[in-house]
């Protein structure tokens, strides 16, 4: 599929780092570093604006390496792009750690990934179906 971009950034544009990768990573575009208090959020700009085809979205998801190691995640997992939005992708990053993170301008802060999704069209009814699980969710089908 093919998606046009505009790289505003002072990095490259946004590539899958191997052959099977799903994502691609996302590069603060900041002039400045961005010292990230514990429990702070920031919005962190990119420099990339996209034009997604209809039927598609871009999805913003934490990078593993950056909650794992340093409790730094995406606040609205996963934030969605879509086909019609055309301003600047920004980063919503929150620090869940006890310690500051510094933000620096280039670091990889996100990952992209590009979906397919359906519309639906609401089929208005009285009762639902019965299932095995019925109405059990939070942990009902165990841990």
């Amino acid at each position: 599929m093919k998606v046009k971009i505009v790289n505003k950034s002072a990095f490259d544009t946004p590539f899958y780092a191997t052959e099977r990768s799903a994502g691609m990573d996302i590069k603060a575009n900041i002039e400045a570093p961005i010292a990230l208090q514990p429990l702070q959020r920031a919005m962190v700009p990119t420099g990339l604006y996209i034009a997604l085809p209809e039927g598609t979205e871009a999805q913003i998801r934490p990078r593993s390496g950056l909650a794992a190691k340093h409790g730094i995640t995406v606040l609205n997992t996963p934030g969605t792009i879509d086909a019609d939005y055309r301003g600047e992708i920004k980063v919503i990053l929150v620090n869940l750690s006890n310690e500051e993170f510094t933000i620096n301008p280039g670091e990889r802060i996100a990952q992209m990934v590009v979906a397919r999704y359906e519309k639906v069209e609401w089929d208005s009814v009285e009762v639902l179906d019965e299932t095995e699980r019925g109405a059990g969710g939070f942990g009902s089908t165990g841990i």
